[in-house]
């Protein structure tokens, strides 16, 4: 009798591995593709301070407090997730100065988004706010699709909320709606 009941003891424990090896499968693909989707940065820096010449001369800057570097993506980017200060000089060593709350920069496409609180000012005093700002460094154009407002020293200037265009020194602009607008007339030149 007791051999009869390690003998049944034994079947159950075989019939019990068995099953549960046959129930398992194989999920190594699914964590593999799990583990992928993941976006993970290549590296994250902290105080990042980046400059860009060209022939000897500085053309801009950029300041974020951290940088994740996100190159191992099939759509490559940099993502600055507490805020960006670019600094842009122009032939005269004019400085314009954007920032903002969030940005991301698209590596192939060289395109940068910035968003929350994004305020540009030129040398020239005049400002520029919206809540989200395109820059297309190739192109050098800027634009944005939604609200924004121009102003100067005279005071708001342009308010929009369709959006507007323009390149980076504003000689070319291409507002796309306007609902507000002053212009100054400095009335010393009369």
């Amino acid at each position: 009798m007791k051999l009869h009941k390690k003998h049944m003891l034994q079947s159950i424990v075989t019939i019990f591995i068995v099953t549960m090896l046959f129930s398992c499968q194989d999920n190594y693909s699914e964590i593999q593709k799990l583990s992928y989707n993941k976006r993970f940065p290549v590296g994250e820096a902290e105080n990042m301070f980046l400059v860009y010449t060209d022939s000897g001369k500085v053309k801009s800057t950029l300041r974020s407090p951290f940088n994740r570097d996100f190159s191992n993506q099939k759509f490559p980017y940099m993502e600055f997730p507490k805020g960006i200060v670019l600094e842009f000089f122009d032939e005269n060593n004019n400085k314009s100065v954007v920032t903002s709350d969030y940005a991301i920069l698209y590596s192939d496409t060289r395109l940068v988004d910035l968003q929350g609180n994004v305020v540009l000012t030129t040398h020239e005093g005049d400002v520029l706010e919206a809540p989200q700002l395109f820059w297309d460094q190739d192109r050098e154009w800027i634009f944005t699709e939604g609200e924004f407002k121009i102003s100067s020293e005279y005071g708001v200037l342009l308010q929009g909320t369709n959006g507007i265009d323009f390149n980076r020194n504003l000689s070319i602009i291409d507002v796309h709606e306007i609902y507000d607008s002053t212009i100054p007339i400095d009335e010393s030149e009369k």
